[in-house]
This record gives structure tokens, sequence and C-alpha cells, in this order.
């Protein structure tokens, strides 16, 4: 987990909302979670404050406040959009946001009880999302793109899985899926980083989509990924229908997608259990279907 660049606590939060918004500075500021990308303060019963920790999370938050207000009236599920935003004061450098609060647990450590379920409300969440973007839709260079792109990064990455089969096994269905035909369509709105822990589940049920910093264009078997990441082999046709129509050449990608981001994962989530979990299941569902 990578080091903050700034000390967030409660009396610099409540400072900048006194300051910039000064109708929200009297609600109690609770439950502060210090994430990969951001610093998280519950704001009274219906608010969450989300500040950068440090600068290359910065322009993510900054992302997020420039489309998510755009994209959510189109979307069937919730999401973060922005509801007040905030700037650099009182010795904070950067851009922070106030959101509307999103009841549930992370998919990651409370999967949903109904997989089929999930499947479709993941799929028709996707559907919608993945509409033509338009040309100053944020751009990323490892999403999103060509799967031959990522080949230096997981070629170095699958190196450090700590089984020779799987390197072995990891390695050879990289080879057989990397020139799969890359996308011809038009960019599509991505999520970008779709994977359990991004997704919230309420009562059993796909209740919201979050942290949308990576939001960007490009092909959607990156986020079409989530098949293998979250769901189980039986609810992932349901999936595609509703998330499609998915080509045959897409649906493959995304299984490369799946097997890239299971193995980057594992390399930097030694001190995050619950992703390591994530990755680990995820590169067994890549390599186990047939």
């Amino acid at each position: 987990m990578p080091a903050a660049e700034v000390d967030i606590d409660e009396p610099m939060v409540r400072g900048l909302l006194a300051a910039q918004h000064p109708d929200l500075a009297g609600l109690p500021l609770t439950d502060p979670v210090f994430g990969w990308d951001n610093v998280m303060f519950r704001l009274g019963e219906e608010l969450i404050v989300r500040l950068p920790r440090r600068a290359q999370s910065a322009a993510l938050v900054e992302r997020e406040q420039r489309w998510l207000p755009e994209l959510a009236p189109r979307l069937p599920l919730p999401v973060p959009a922005p509801v007040r935003i905030g700037h650099a004061a009182l010795g904070y450098p950067w851009s922070w946001s106030v959101c509307e609060w999103l009841p549930g647990e992370s998919a990651s450590t409370c999967p949903p009880v109904d997989p089929e379920g999930a499947a479709a409300a993941l799929g028709a969440f996707l559907r919608a999302l993945h509409s033509e973007a338009p040309a100053d839709a944020p751009s990323n260079p490892l999403r999103g793109v060509p799967l031959s792109l990522r080949s230096e990064l997981f070629l170095a990455a699958v190196t450090g899985l700590d089984s020779s089969d799987a390197r072995r096994r990891a390695t050879s269905l990289w080879h057989e899926i990397v020139d799969t035909p890359p996308w011809t369509g038009p960019s599509v709105w991505l999520h970008g980083d779709l994977h359990p822990s991004n997704v919230l589940v309420l009562d059993g049920r796909v209740s919201a989509v979050i942290d949308f910093g990576d939001i960007t264009a490009g092909d959607p078997a990156t986020d079409l990924a989530v098949a293998w990441m979250m769901l189980p082999a039986a609810a992932r046709a349901t999936f595609r229908a509703t998330a499609g129509p998915v080509d045959d050449h897409t649906w493959r990608r995304a299984r490369g997608w799946a097997l890239a981001l299971a193995v980057a994962i594992l390399s930097r989530s030694a001190d995050n259990q619950v992703m390591n979990q994530v990755a680990r299941r995820t590169l067994d569902a890549v390599l186990d279907e047939r």
C-alpha cells in the first residue's frame, strides 16, 4: 500500500468543511477509512467525505468529479457521484468530494446470496455504462487497451506467483489469449477497476458500484473481467447475455483481462489479504475454466 503524502485527520476535514461547506460542518465525522487512494469519513447519516491521500490519486478524484454527475443518471445502480466539491485549502493540496453515503458491504467479503441475480445486475449495469464515450473522455495506458500492451507487465508479474504450476499455466494461457483480435468498435465508457471490492452488497443483493477513479474509455472487455473476479462459472452465461451482446473475441479478451488483473494484484497485495484472496480466486477461475 503506497504511503500517504499528506496527513489527513478529523480536525483537517472539519476545517475544510467549515471553510467551504459550512452548512455541513456541524455533522458528525465518523468511521475513517484509509484506503489505497483516498481517506474517507462518514459525514452524518447520508454523506461521505473522500480526500485523496497522494498526488496520483488527486487526478482520479477530479475525473470522478468531472464525469460521474453526467453518467450517474443513466446507470441502473447507484454510484458515488459528488454532491459537493472541495478545493485545496488550509494546507491540504488537492480537490476533494462529498458524496452520498451508499450503504452495503464489499462483495469481496460479503458476496451476494443469489449469483444469478448478481450476474444480471452487474450485466445490466455494464450494458448501460458501456455507451460510446466522447472524444475528451479520460484515457488510461493500462486499461481499455489491447491486451498486447499489458504483456510486459504480465510477464514480469507472473514470475512472482508462488506455484511453478500456476506460473506455467498462467503464462501458457496468456500466450493463447493475448493475440485475440482487438476491439474494433468505438471506445466505450469503462469503470476501469471493476472487482468485488468496488461492488457493494446490501441484503444479499448487488446494491451499488463505487470507486470510479480509473474511469476511462476503450475496450469493454476490461470491465467484463469481473465475470471471473466475482461470479461462479454457472452465472457467467447470465452475465454475458445481460451485458451483451458480447462477441466471442470480446469474451475471450475479458478472460485475458481477468488473468492479467489477478496476476497484477497478487504481485502487490501481500499486505492486503482481502485483495490477495480475490486475486487467488480469480486466477483459479480463469485457469480452471473449460
